[in-house]
């Protein structure tokens, strides 16, 4: 059943309105905000900006030990360092888990194009076929952001300035949020929840 409220209702979230699917609360701007990466303009600076790794889910901690064998490969020699001094994942001031940085700045996993492009290096052992883990899932959400609560998660659109060139290339092509993360959304909570988030959107 999908119920409207207001996020004014709910601790430490946006005041924007929202909706319920099962156990998830989903604001409108997943679904009423365009968004489509333009890696030619960021050259992925979200895997570099801020001073925190990506977040890491519990259940990708193992994953991400059993997995590095075969994605070390894919990594630069600053990212292999990084990950073999500090681990696989690391635990913050807050208790919370994340990838390692190299020297506080971008993600160990990030690997650069002769461009200057970041890409990910665990989705580039994924592309090849060396693992089928294609990256934690709150990378391949971004810019869609899940907090989760004691009954319920939060599904939030992360507005950062440095994606202004993802908004407007997502505008010309007119691909909202929830479409762009498509295969992310289905991979975290299932294609009937996403099929329901499809009918609210209708409604827009």
């Amino acid at each position: 059943m999908n119920v409207e409220i207001h996020c004014a209702q709910l601790e430490n979230m946006y005041l924007c309105a929202m909706f319920q699917i099962d156990q998830t609360i989903v604001s409108e701007d997943v679904i009423n905000k365009d968004f489509v990466c333009n890696l030619a303009a960021c050259k992925g600076e979200c895997c570099i900006a801020g001073e925190a790794g990506a977040p890491v889910e519990p259940q990708e901690v193992e994953i991400l030990k059993e997995i590095y064998p075969k994605v070390k490969p894919f990594l630069r020699a600053e990212g292999i360092s990084a990950i073999e001094n500090q681990g696989t994942h690391i635990v913050n001031e807050l208790d919370e888990l994340e990838t390692p940085l190299v020297d506080g700045k971008e993600c160990a996993y990030v690997k650069f194009t002769d461009k200057g492009i970041a890409s990910c290096g665990i989705e580039d052992a994924y592309n090849a076929g060396a693992i089928d883990f294609r990256k934690p899932i709150s990378c391949h959400l971004y810019p869609v952001r899940v907090q989760q609560y004691s009954e319920f998660a939060a599904v939030n659109y992360h507005k950062w300035p440095i994606c202004n060139d993802a908004c407007t290339l997502g505008k010309e092509l007119k691909v909202p949020v929830y479409k762009f993360v498509k295969d992310a959304l289905i991979r975290k909570f299932g294609e009937d929840w996403y099929k329901e988030l499809e009918k609210v959107a209708s409604n827009y």
